[in-house]
């Protein structure tokens, strides 16, 4: 759950709250009573773990395949020609 910053318009006060997304906002001030309390809106820190943010770490302009996994699919798809072509070759034979 988040954590939230509250403050008093009226007396000043200052404190955070854990509160789920649904909760309703806090309006009175636990301090003074008074129904003056504002969530305080700060910056939140953004933290990106692995690969993938950045326009250095791709390979390819487009974002797409490397050369060198195009040229094992093209492998992979030669194989199974040859593959289908030998078994056809070999039913001839019998």
């Amino acid at each position: 759950m988040p954590v939230y910053t509250y403050r008093c318009e009226n007396c000043g006060v200052q404190f955070e709250r854990q509160q789920s997304y649904t909760d309703e906002p806090l309006k009175v001030c636990p301090e003074c009573r008074k129904k003056s309390l504002k969530k305080v809106i700060s910056p939140v820190r953004i933290v990106f773990k692995g690969s993938g943010f950045y326009a250095t770490d791709h390979k390819s302009p487009s974002g797409g395949d490397t050369p060198k996994a195009a040229k094992k699919e093209e492998k992979k798809t030669e194989t199974k020609e040859t593959k289908s072509a030998e078994s056809k070759s070999s039913e001839k034979r019998d």
